[in-house]
């Protein structure tokens, strides 16, 4: 049994990964400091898989703890690396806590994965490596341009920083994976997306104003270029996306990879509307939800959904849920959580 190690793992989506690693039998590590989650998502995914993954509480920005913990678990067969901050909007209002947090985290992972003897990585990256892309879908070959947020620049220096250790770490194979919107819950409604504060992504604040928490829901921009007015996102259940990085493992564990740096595009190669996710979830909660229009914001970009064949083809891996499915399983994770 192989044991893995997921940074950030009682967060939304390392939570379900975590959950996929121990369903095919892995032996999970999971490193979160809880600045965006809850001890309580531990409890969820004992709960879900029949087994509690060891927990340990760290910060990765301090060096001297993250060595000293590679130091104790010599063993690790992989690193999934999700810790980070994630919200465009608000790496905009706070660049420096972003290129703290999500730079030096990595950069500190990553010397200590290289002082082990196996040396396997996958990257959480974005498809806001890509900017505003100039074609629909985006392919893995599509330019990387300048980032629309520092949170983007965030993951553009990340997979620089991995491709460049991997040039002289023969040793070293690491995949990142451009997820494209993750959304959705376990369809257990036991883990699921649990923002602290104010939720800084559509769905949340899409179940959280249906479950009477906030009064309205802002929709930025109508005024965009595409059928409705709103921007078009990729959408993917969060169960496919995690389901992604166990195949993704699973290639590095088996030397399946080609180079020992990969790319792979992660999304349902579907863009959808604002205002499309709005009308799916009204159509699989029953509810109208109150939301207006607001001015676009900073460094949000007009569309972006994925050319998902190097996944399909390379990795053997689909997403298989709709956003119906997503938005139900997101809904029913709401009420689970508010009792209602």
């Amino acid at each position: 049994m192989h044991k893995i190690l997921v940074t950030g793992g009682l967060g939304f989506i390392g939570s379900h990964t975590v959950v996929e690693l121990q369903n095919k039998g892995f032996e999970v590590v999971i490193i979160d400091d809880l600045s965006n989650s809850t001890i309580k998502v531990l409890e969820g995914i004992t709960a879900i898989t029949g087994k509690a993954p060891i927990f340990e509480k760290l910060d990765l920005k301090e060096k001297n703890k993250v060595e000293a913990f590679f130091k104790n678990h010599q063993d690790i067969a992989g690193v999934i690396h999700f810790a980070a901050s994630k919200a465009v909007g608000e790496s905009v209002e706070n660049p420096l806590l972003y290129y703290e947090n999500n730079i030096n985290t990595l950069v500190y992972v990553l010397k200590s994965l290289s002082k082990l003897e196996t040396k396997n990585f996958i990257f959480s990256s974005s498809c806001t490596v890509y900017g505003q892309a100039d074609k629909m879908p985006i392919t893995e070959n599509a330019p990387v341009k300048l980032a629309e947020s520092p949170y983007g620049n965030t993951k553009q220096i990340g997979e620089e920083i991995i491709k460049d250790t991997c040039k002289i770490t023969p040793e070293l194979s690491a995949i990142s994976l451009r997820y494209f919107n993750p959304i959705g819950a376990h369809a257990s409604a036991k883990i699921g997306e649990l923002p602290i504060g104010v939720p800084q992504n559509l769905v949340p604040f899409i179940t959280q104003t249906a479950a009477g928490l906030r009064k309205e829901l802002s929709v930025f921009g109508n005024d965009y270029p595409t059928s409705d007015g709103t921007c078009i996102r990729d959408y993917i259940h969060v169960v496919d996306l995690a389901k992604a990085h166990v195949v993704a493992l699973q290639r590095l564990l088996h030397n399946k990879n080609t180079n020992n740096y990969e790319t792979f595009n992660i999304g349902t190669g579907k863009g959808s509307t604002v205002l499309e996710v709005i009308k799916s979830f009204e159509k699989v909660s029953g509810k109208q939800l109150n939301y207006k229009f607001a001015p676009r914001r900073e460094g949000d970009v007009i569309q972006a959904y994925a050319d998902t064949t190097k996944a399909n083809n390379e990795l053997g891996w689909k997403a298989d849920s709709s956003l119906d499915d997503a938005m139900l399983s997101a809904w029913n994770w709401e009420k689970q959580i508010r009792n209602i």
